[in-house]
């Protein structure tokens, strides 16, 4: 008997039933069976079953004689499963990789549930993927196992089958099937919550739901959509003949009328002349199930009135008349933006006419972000430095609490902020400042850049349409040419950015200052991040952290890091630097040793925790050599890569560590030892005295005393040889995390 058995119903899908039976069939889970239900499908959804069941044992097509519609095709379905828990697919649905595996884990932990509730994403045809909004209503945390009265919030999630595992023995002890005809979900999920001795959650997304541009049965528009009115005849019908589930009754008569309301207020379901009907249909509903005491919204109130009323002609003018608020709203919103956006010009304009102050100085790092990088250890070392000097940092007021205290926050698109722009004489940033600055004379602008390029930067991008995604080039050299300096870490940087960004700049080849901090921790401060981390005191901590796919409109992990975990043994822990982890779409890691630090704003300090690196294409490698810690590059995709975004040179000949070409391979080469071997340490020495020639801890210092105190007699300032440079050790420990360094 296998564990679960997975039912597929399949009518004209035959364009996505590939993808759904392969995303089940690539499971590393295996103790499944699939039933494929061809619900006399005029396409091709028989022949790609009878195609899968010739291939696998564990694939059975079953073939209806005549089109039933999706309930009674899960029911045929679920007469030839013979798993512990069915599952439920639409056949344009697919399982994210792993989910079976999830599912059962969860399922053991709780005690066999008669209900598994896992989450969803939304999945779009331009290939954006979006979790479901309500997900926090699967916090795993409370009682592994409950009943709905003790959760009636999971109500409130998307009512449908696919979400849910169901225990068998469960299901057919209380003889629950689907009803033929729309929305026969609801009759379904209702039915079985209320009745279920135990329910369970997942907090982790298991399912990728198709949004399909057309072709969606309930977004057509048809008189089916009456068939809710049956469906819920079949809800109320189950709880009047048991009382025990009387309480359910005005929850459920609430559900109703949000139900009604919502797919009258659709435009694209209900034929025009069938809107009238629909509306009394639902008043006959409201009046003969309604049951007050379910809590209701203000904002639901008068229309749940008007619906029991059968206040049709009220109820559209109140629609109506909503609509155009909004409307109103938003043109009115859209003005207030135009004027203020006038008036800041305006102010601006007069702000630059104005004398410069001598002694403010502005800083900024990408995207309006917090204190970090270069650009902030130059701040810090301005203020050390510099007398008098007045210091301001521009970011987002949700990371103002990163700016020291003695700077001053500026927002955005404020008066402050483009005043500070106007009148300030030093303008610091590792990016652009906002296009519509307009440079004065007498002003200073340093441009410190993010790190060294591997991959293709500026102008050589012009013949790579992928990676460039639209830039204005124009507008990017109008931007280049405002640079009085700029800082680079290497020669590898200067050559490649007076290419990349022709102009009149002068170079700053001083080193990196965003990698001082590497030469000025001590080790007690390292033992001090690691347990702010959540690192395990005695653990290797791997710092995972990949870059940006320029080829792919989705972001999607290249590394199983779940596996690496379960390979590495309960020695490693690993901190995921990887936006997709976090993303809506994306599934949350379960596993207690990997540590989601994709929202740390400081790469730095995870840097100065971390054991060991592994990453692809980031600049990011280019800065940890500086620890002389060990590098993994995981580079599966170097083709694909190559092709779309570009490298200044083959990082395969001249990387800071060892190269992993596979998922097995990185596996073996850390199962080996071979990650922190000689070989690691003489590749990370070669590449370090290339790339890191001028970072000792002093490049903040040499760029302050040069751009602003103007002292260029003696510069830049003796830079010490590798070898008297004194990298920031990791504490001493006890166990695995000591003596990583080779």
């Amino acid at each position: 008997m296998p564990r679960f058995s997975v039912i597929v119903p399949a009518f004209r899908v035959q364009a996505y039933l590939h993808a759904c039976l392969d995303s089940v069939l690539a499971q590393s889970f295996k103790d499944y069976e699939i039933v494929v239900v061809d619900d006399c499908s005029p396409d091709a959804c028989g022949p790609i079953a009878d195609e899968y069941a010739r291939r696998d044992p564990r694939v059975t097509a079953l073939h209806l004689p005549r089109n039933t519609g999706l309930g009674p095709a899960r029911n045929a379905g679920m007469g030839r499963a013979a798993g512990d828990y069915l599952i439920f697919l639409d056949g344009d649905d697919t399982l994210l990789p792993d989910a079976l595996q999830t599912i059962a884990d969860r399922i053991d932990a709780t005690g066999e549930p008669d209900v598994l509730m896992y989450d969803y994403a939304r999945t779009y045809w331009t290939g954006r993927s979006v979790r479901n909004v309500l997900a926090a209503h699967l916090d795993e945390g409370g009682p592994a196992r409950f009943r709905l009265t003790d959760r009636p919030e999971l109500l409130q999630l998307l009512m449908v089958v696919w979400n849910k595992a169901y225990r068998r023995a469960f299901i057919e002890a209380e003889g629950f099937t689907f009803p033929p005809g729309y929305y026969e979900d609801t009759p379904w999920t209702y039915p079985v919550l209320m009745s279920a001795g135990s329910i369970a959650v997942l907090d982790a997304v298991c399912v990728s739901y198709r949004q399909r541009r057309r072709g969606n049965i309930l977004s057509t528009t048809s008189e089916k959509h009456f068939d809710v009115f049956d469906q819920y005849d079949r809800v109320f019908a189950f709880i009047d003949a048991r009382p025990e589930l009387a309480l359910w009754r005005p929850v459920m008569f609430r559900r109703m009328l949000d139900h009604f309301s919502a797919l009258f207020a659709s435009r694209d379901r209900l034929p025009h002349h069938s809107r009238a009907a629909f509306f009394r249909r639902a008043a006959a509903s409201c009046r003969r199930y309604r049951t007050p005491g379910a809590p209701v919204p203000r904002r639901a109130l008068l229309r749940h009135g008007l619906l029991r009323l059968g206040a049709r002609r009220t109820y559209q003018a109140l629609s109506g008349a909503q609509r155009l608020g909004g409307r109103l709203r938003r043109g009115s919103a859209a003005v207030r933006r135009a004027v203020r956006g006038a008036a800041l010009r305006a102010h601006y304009r007069i702000q630059s006419r104005l004398p410069l102050r001598s002694r403010d100085a502005v800083f900024a790092a990408r995207g309006g972000g917090g204190y970090t990088g270069s650009p902030a250890a130059i701040e810090a070392k301005v203020r050390e430095l510099v007398p008098g000097v007045r210091t301001a940092w521009i970011c987002r007021a949700a990371d103002a609490h990163t700016v020291p205290t003695g700077t001053r926050h500026l927002a955005p698109g404020t008066f402050a902020h483009w005043t500070a722009l106007a009148r300030s004489a030093y303008l610091v940033n590792d990016a652009a400042f906002d296009r519509g600055l307009v440079k004065r004379r007498g002003q200073v602008l340093l441009q410190t850049h993010e790190g060294t390029p591997l991959r293709t930067v500026g102008t050589d991008l012009l013949d790579r349409p992928a990676a460039a995604r639209g830039t204005d080039f124009e507008q990017l050299l109008r931007s280049v040419d405002t640079w009085d300096f700029s800082l680079s870490a290497n020669p590898h940087s200067t050559l490649v950015r007076e290419r990349a960004y022709p102009s009149a700049y002068l170079t700053l080849e001083y080193g990196s200052p965003r990698n001082d901090v590497y030469h000025r921790t001590g080790p007690a401060d390292v033992a001090r991040l690691r347990e702010t981390l959540g690192i395990p005191a005695g653990s290797t901590a791997l710092l995972y952290a990949p870059t940006h796919r320029d080829y792919r409109r989705v972001q999607r992990p290249a590394l199983d890091l779940e596996r690496l975990v379960r390979v590495l043994g309960p020695q490693f822990v690993v901190l995921a630097r990887a936006p997709q982890l976090a993303g809506p779409g994306g599934r949350r890691a379960p596993h207690p040793r990997i540590i989601d630090v994709s929202g740390h704003r400081s790469v730095e300090t995870l840097a100065l925790a971390s054991d060991a690196l592994i990453t692809d294409y980031a600049s990011l490698m280019f800065d940890y050599v500086n620890l002389d810690r060990p590098v993994v590059l995981h580079l599966a995709d170097i083709e694909a890569y190559e092709a779309a975004r570009g490298t200044y040179f083959d990082i395969t000949t001249f990387p800071p560590g060892i190269v992993a070409r596979g998922q097995d391979e990185l596996f073996d080469i850390f199962a080996t030892d071979h990650w922190r071997g000689s070989r690691s340490a003489e590749l990370r020495a070669a590449f370090r005295a290339r790339f890191c020639p001028y970072d000792d801890g002093y490049a903040a210092e040499r760029v302050v005393r040069r751009v602003f105190l103007g002292e260029t007699d003696g510069m830049p300032l003796p830079v010490p040889s590798a070898a008297r440079r004194t990298p920031a050790a990791l504490p001493a420990q006890d166990g695995a995390g000591a003596g990583v360094k080779s």
